[in-house]
């Protein structure tokens, strides 16, 4: 019984590490990313093709005007921006008809209502956007998203390339003061885009990332349309995995965009991570369990429980704030750039805490609330519940 026991302390030892070493890779990827951004970009003639710009809208939020503005200031040749509401009641069609109106020298359009092609209404918005759209690169960004005058011209141009399918950037936050909004900035910031990071440089990237995807009508018509992927939760995911299946490159761009997050109460933002964890999970069930293994804080706390010495308690512990809030820091501000992760670096940890009773929750069932509508997910598939 005795060395059953200590088996058990040895494995538990052992496994513990596991999500240190993970710590480590991710240092060194976020390091790897950082050097090739700064590296000098090689000579090219300038690729600047017309743009259609699409935003699928939903609703506003506290900073709408000033998001969907970033759009009207872009330092580039040509381009229109095409907006999709879902009725007429929606409270972003005052801000789009300011902005119409305060930017007359751009091509602004706006769009109600499109046709049922699946269950997720953004993704039957994104095909009436493109059959409107004039031109044949595209540009697709949620409501939420914030960009710099140079956004246009640093995506697009990977285009130049035809093998790229498609581009996608990180998102840094624009958080108001509130904790779940601070949790969920560096929930996402320091660690889901330090399993980009390490996806990138381990297997390449064959995702995109919602806030910000480049690509082109005939990248859309290759992976059959947006019609094929209007049923499916995690369309972003569909897009950069299509991208990849139809042998084409997705690039991780330097570019970093910026996304609000907005004070949330208990419930939202448990339900938010919810619906972002099972999403996750049913995209990708063999990579999310193994998550479990990069999950420092739940195993260093059981290892400091059965350590057989304080020194190697101690040890694990403190191994684990040094190489966390390490990797959080270079990911999250060096690479990504996000404010909140630099100002709240502390709240690290206790997100970690959550995000592990977040992973262990969303093995409960394959149900999400999204727009107070709460859905099953059947291999992808969103079907809204029975009443």
């Amino acid at each position: 019984m005795i060395h059953l026991y200590y088996g058990w302390v040895v494995a538990v030892l052992v496994i513990a590490t596991f999500p240190l070493i993970y710590y480590l890779l991710a240092i060194f990827a976020a390091l790897a990313f950082s050097r090739r951004a700064k590296a000098p970009a090689p000579a090219t003639p300038t690729f600047e093709p017309p743009v259609s710009i699409l935003k699928p809208v939903h609703g506003v939020d506290f900073g709408s005007y000033e998001n969907y503005a970033s759009f009207c200031q872009q330092d580039y040749p040509e381009y229109e921006i095409l907006f999709a509401v879902n009725n007429k009641s929606d409270r972003a069609i005052a801000v789009i008809t300011q902005l119409i109106a305060d930017y007359p020298q751009r091509h602004i359009n706006l769009l109600i209502g499109a046709e049922f092609f699946g269950a997720n209404q953004k993704v039957n918005n994104l095909v009436r956007l493109t059959r409107e759209a004039k031109h044949e690169v595209l540009a697709l960004s949620d409501g939420d998203v914030r960009v710099s005058p140079n956004y246009l011209r640093n995506v697009v141009a990977p285009l130049r390339d035809e093998n790229v399918g498609a581009v996608t950037s990180f998102y840094r936050s624009i958080a108001q003061n509130d904790l779940y909004a601070g949790l969920e900035a560096v929930g996402t910031a320091s660690d889901f885009f330090a399993g980009v990071l390490m996806a990138a440089w381990t297997e390449g990237v064959k995702f995109t990332l919602g806030a910000s995807v480049a690509t082109t009508k005939s990248w859309i018509r290759k992976i059959g349309g947006f019609e094929a992927i209007a049923p499916f939760l995690a369309d972003d995911y569909e897009i950069g995995r299509r991208v990849a299946q139809a042998h084409g490159r997705v690039v991780l761009s330097h570019e970093t965009v910026s996304t609000m997050y907005p004070a949330q109460t208990l419930r939202s933002f448990w339900q938010h991570q919810l619906r972002w964890a099972r999403t996750v999970r049913l995209c990708r069930p063999a990579s999310y369990a193994a998550l479990l293994f990069t999950q420092g804080l739940p195993w260093v706390i059981a290892a400091a429980v059965l350590a057989p010495a304080h020194w190697i308690a101690a040890s694990y512990l403190l191994t684990y704030l040094v190489l966390r809030l390490t990797m959080a820091w270079l990911v999250g501000v060096s690479v990504v750039g996000d404010g909140v992760v630099r100002r709240r670096l502390w709240l690290v940890p206790l997100w970690d805490a959550i995000h592990f009773v977040v992973w262990a929750a969303s093995f409960a069932s394959n149900r999400v609330v999204w727009g107070n509508v709460e859905y099953v997910i059947d291999r992808g598939r969103m079907k809204p519940t029975e009443p």
